[in-house]
């Protein structure tokens, strides 16, 4: 990518900058151990460790259910935490409005309809699609929701041309609510079972990936994570307005279109795999940004992409430990977490409009 000269961060010193991503990473690094030591069976810390390291476990059964169970749930939710924080992290300065994201721009529910539209063509096919194509279904699910987020992406990305801010997320909103309703009329013509399946997928959660899964998710966030990092320089000169980027040498016209491919990435295989999960492409970047206090990529995409991670192992902490005979949806909590995050910024907003300091 090309190399933009700027200006120096503004907020924290150094010595506060190292303070605040020590404390993130060690704020991610024990979300890590206590999703694989709390659940329904506790399991004490160093066994957790020792099992991690290929060590003696005080019990085998253990072994099992870290290895088997948590350990592929928590990366999951690590790398799809830090994925969408990424991704909201990108359309915010791609679209240069902080309350933009995968979610509130339609791009999740355009994955959500092209899962949908891919397991209607299954169906119909008697379940041969994904052979005669020579690919397994996992890859076949990935690739149907990249491809439905991307088009999502496109449609906003030819609006943002046309329209205001306000008008930009009503129809991030319009279009979010129209694949809803798409996909609820294409479970209409699969069968029971197949819609038992959808269902269960649609509603966020980071339990359902097992290590097979991985194989094909961590590597499509791979991708689409170190093509956002090599966009910073050049997100951090599109801050400053299209004509600015240009004049610093970089490609805006490229640039938008890395962009739109490692939102897809990010999060079209994170809904893929997860379901959709609400409020975290919006609200992480904010609070990074809070916590930070710098306008550079540099630092704000590593820690979004650490808060990311934490926050939603965290959330998905919470939503697989009962409370009493009762377990939280994962979304209920990221909905409790990140909406507040939204009317602060649409508050923040009108009172600037104002005129208020």
């Amino acid at each position: 990518m090309t190399s933009v000269a700027m200006p120096a961060a503004r907020g924290a010193t150094s010595a506060a900058l190292l303070t605040r991503f020590a404390l993130l990473a060690a704020a991610t690094a024990l979300a890590f151990l206590l999703e694989l030591a709390v659940g329904t069976v506790r399991i004490p810390f160093s066994d957790v460790v020792s099992i991690l390291s290929g060590g003696a476990s005080t019990d085998e059964s253990w072994r099992t259910i870290v290895q088997t169970v948590r350990l592929p749930r928590a990366l999951t939710a690590a790398t799809g935490g830090a994925a969408l924080g990424a991704s909201g992290l990108v359309l915010q300065t791609l679209f240069r409005n902080r309350l933009a994201g995968p979610w509130l721009l339609g791009v999740t529910g355009g994955a959500r309809l092209g899962v949908a539209l891919m397991i209607v063509a299954v169906s119909w096919s008697g379940y041969f699609l994904p052979a005669q194509l020579g690919i397994p279904g996992s890859v076949g699910v990935a690739l149907s929701a990249s491809v439905g987020a991307l088009g999502a992406l496109l449609i906003m990305a030819l609006a943002a041309r046309r329209v205001g801010t306000v008008s930009l997320l009503l129809l991030g909103v319009m279009i979010t609510f129209l694949a809803t309703g798409a996909s609820s009329v294409l479970m209409h013509l699969v069968s029971e079972d197949q819609g038992r399946v959808w269902e269960a997928w649609n509603d966020g959660n980071f339990g359902g990936v097992t290590w097979a899964n991985l194989r094909v998710l961590l590597p499509l966030l791979l991708l689409g994570t170190l093509l956002a990092v090599a966009l910073m320089k050049s997100l951090d000169a599109l801050t400053l307005g299209e004509r600015y980027a240009e004049s610093m040498g970089v490609s805006v016209r490229r640039i938008r279109w890395v962009a739109l491919a490692a939102v897809a990435l990010l999060s079209g295989a994170t809904t893929a795999f997860c379901g959709v999960v609400a409020f975290l492409d919006i609200a992480v970047p904010q609070i990074a940004r809070r916590i930070i206090a710098s306008t550079e990529h540099r630092f704000l995409m590593p820690a979004t992409l650490l808060l990311g991670a934490a926050l939603a192992m965290y959330a998905d902490l919470l939503a697989h430990v009962p409370i009493g005979n009762r377990i939280l949806h994962l979304n209920a909590i990221t909905s409790v977490l990140g909406a507040p995050v939204v009317i602060w910024m649409l508050l923040r907003k009108s009172g600037a409009a104002n005129g208020d300091t």
